[in-house]
This record gives C-alpha cells, sequence and structure tokens, in this order.
C-alpha cells in the first residue's frame, strides 16, 4: 500500500538556530521526491521529522490520510536508508534482511520466501551468508536497501545513501535505484547535496535553504526556471553566471547597464521587467552553455572578454572569462584559445533570466 505525504508550515527549531521554517511539501502516491540543498538547509531535519526520529515544533505531516505527528517511528509505517547503512555487524545478510519481519514476527516460510525475492531483486543472493565486513562499500548499501524494501513500507526515506560509494559505483547506484524504485512504485523521500543526483533521480525536487524551500518542481523547471538567484547559483556545474545590472529606460525598450557593457531588451521582455520590478537593479543570468565565445564579432555578439583560464574536459571546454573585475564562466566547444586573449562572448534573449536586484526572485 502506497501513500502520499504532506507537510504543512512544518517548524523545527535546535536552540537559537532555525532548523526547518515552515516547510509545506505535497508528495504524491509512488513519486520520488528529492530534498537538496548545502548543508545545514534543514533537509535531513525534514526528513527526520517524516520518520518520527524528529518532533516539528509546529505543522502537521500526513502520511496518507492520517496525521502522524504523534506516532512512534514504528507506527508510521516507513523505512529509511542511512548514509552508513546502519548494518548489524554481528548477523550475516540474510539475517540483517531478515530482521525486520523476525520484529513483526512474521512466519518462518514467509520470511525465508522473501528475503530471497529480495536477494534476487538486489542482486545480492550469493551474499546471504556473509557479514557486513565481507561486502563493499556497495554490496552493504544493496543490503540496507534491502531490508527497507523488506518490510513493504508505505514510505522510503534515504539519507544520503551513496555518499560512501566511488564515483563510478555512484552512478551505477543511481540508475539502479531509480529503476527500483521505478518498480516497486513506492513514494520515495531522498536527501542529497548532489545536485546530478537530484536532477537524474526526482520527479520533483524541493531545493532547500536556511530552512526555507526555495523551489519545489520537476528537474526541467529547476534547471530552466530558477525561482530566485539561490536556486540559479545552486543548480548547474559550473552555477548560472550572474551579472549585476542598472535599468535604463530608452523608449518603449529598457537597457541593461552592466558597467562594461549595455543590453537592448525587446519591447516585450522591457514590459515585463517594468511591470514586475521592485528594484532600480537587476541580475543578469544565464548558463554557461547558453554563452556564445566568438573569436570574431556576430550578431549575437554582446561584449569583449579576456580568457582568463581555459580547462579542457573532453567533448567541451569550461572557459573563464573576465569581465572588469569580475569572473563569469562558459562552456563551448574546444577551440583554439590562449589566456589573455580577447574574445567575443553573446547570448540569446530567450536563454537570458532576469532576477530583482533586491528580492533576488525572478522576474522575466
Amino acid at each position: 500500500m502506497m501513500a502520499s505525504v504532506r507537510l504543512k508550515e512544518l517548524y523545527k527549531r535546535f536552540d537559537k538556530v532555525v532548523a526547518i521554517d515552515g516547510v509545506s511539501l505535497d508528495i504524491p502516491d509512488g513519486d520520488f521526491v528529492v530534498l537538496l540543498g548545502p548543508s545545514g538547509c534543514g533537509k535531513t531535519t525534514t526528513l527526520r521529522c517524516i520518520a518520527g526520529l524528529e518532533s516539528p515544533d509546529s505543522g502537521e505531516i500526513w502520511i496518507g490520510d492520517s496525521i502522524v505527528n504523534d506516532l512512534p517511528p514504528k507506527d508510521r509505517d516507513v523505512a529509511m536508508v542511512f548514509q552508513n547503512y546502519a548494518l548489524y555487524p554481528h548477523m550475516k545478510v540474510y539475517d540483517n534482511l531478515a530482521f525486520p519481519l523476525k520484529m513483526r514476527k512474521v512466519e518462518k516460510n514467509e520470511i525465508d520466501r522473501r528475503v530471497k525475492d529480495v536477494a534476487d531483486l538486489l542482486g545480492i543472493s550469493h551474499l546471504l551468508d556473509r557479514k557486513p565486513r565481507q561486502l563493499s562499500g556497495g554490496e552493504q548499501q544493496r543490503v540496507a536497501l534491502g531490508r527497507a524494501i523488506i518490510r513493504r513500507p508505505r514510505v522510503f526515506l534515504m539519507d544520503e545513501p551513496l555518499s560512501n560509494l566511488d564515483a563510478k559505483l555512484r552512478l551505477f547506484m543511481r540508475a539502479e535505484l531509480k529503476r527500483l524504485q521505478r518498480e516497486l512504485k513506492t513514494t520515495t523521500v531522498y536527501v542529497t547535496h548532489d545536485q546530478a543526483e537530484a536532477l537524474a533521480m526526482a520527479d520533483k525536487i524541493a531545493v532547500m535553504n536556511k530552512g526555507k524551500v526555495q523551489q519545489y518542481d520537476d528537474p526541467n523547471a529547476i534547471y530552466n526556471n530558477p525561482a530566485n538567484v539561490f536556486v540559479a547559483t545552486f543548480i548547474g556545474s559550473p552555477p548560472m553566471n550572474m551579472i549585476r545590472a542598472a535599468i535604463r529606460q530608452e523608449g518603449s525598450n529598457v537597457v541593461l547597464d552592466a558597467g562594461s557593457f549595455s543590453y537592448t531588451l525587446s519591447p516585450e521582455y522591457s514590459e515585463v521587467l517594468l511591470r514586475n520590478l521592485q528594484s532600480s537593479e537587476v541580475f543578469l543570468g544565464v548558463r554557461p552553455e547558453r554563452l556564445i565565445l566568438t573569436v570574431e564579432k556576430v550578431p549575437s555578439s554582446v561584449f569583449l572578454s579576456e580568457v582568463y583560464v581555459v580547462e579542457h574536459q573532453g567533448a567541451n571546454m569550461v572557459v573563464d572569462l573576465k569581465i572588469d573585475s569580475e569572473i563569469i564562466k562558459a562552456i563551448a566547444p574546444p577551440l583554439p584559445l590562449n589566456i589573455g586573449q580577447r574574445v567575443w562572448v553573446g547570448f540569446d534573449e530567450e536563454n537570458i533570466h532576469i532576477y530583482d536586484g533586491k528580492t533576488e526572485k525572478l522576474i522575466v
């Protein structure tokens, strides 16, 4: 039996630190939702509140049709997978998997059947007689997952379960986890600070900072239409470039004056900007891969800059560009560029984002 998870105006304080500041989320039945953000943003505390390991100071936690605030963890029908796997070192893999069922006094034959089914599903049937110390990190991680799956909970809660694995294994397990969740169709809340993991796995992402949800949307919307400056500069590798610019009106057009260059917006963009602006300054945001680098000036060119650093990354290169005292980054196909060389930088209007200089919220 699956279940939706709903958080309503959740608050949690530790002494003077506000860990969760009015978090509200609707997580539909069977969805894979990732809580993403930097260390200390409140994502793990939110997960622990859902699990019942922490009690919120105020707000409601719903699992399915019931408020579970006053229920102990064992009665919430959730299963948690921790960063450190939390396996019992003295027990064989079989007994680690069987333990949650034994605690629920499930019949021996049923335990045996479910252990073997889960071991098959996770490809760990050959490990059932081993102890955790005899397993690799990836194998331990599968056993921890198996112990959560075997209970058939209504909700999976996962706290950075891949962070102890090496890069190659993480990529593999990321895909496996996603496949598994699709097969089981179990509502999953997953905590990570790794944006690549979030973008690859999630149905929806809640980007958190300072205890608040900054944006809650599908990965495409989070990446292509970040709701504010924080989300724009947290998501993406390298993140979105932010260039501060003053607003100047020329007829029906708005000119963004960044000091070292100016950019004239179309009447359509200008109208939306003027209607929603709360400040005389804005942030002009453009993703590194949306910048157009050319040695000669072309119609899309906006300003000249100096090549500061070039990092070759196989199919592409990351170029640090100096404009006055600021550095912006561009992702471009391999070009014969030298440090100190002057290049033209351009972009198309439909690929820029404009954020209010005061509220830092997306305008257009």
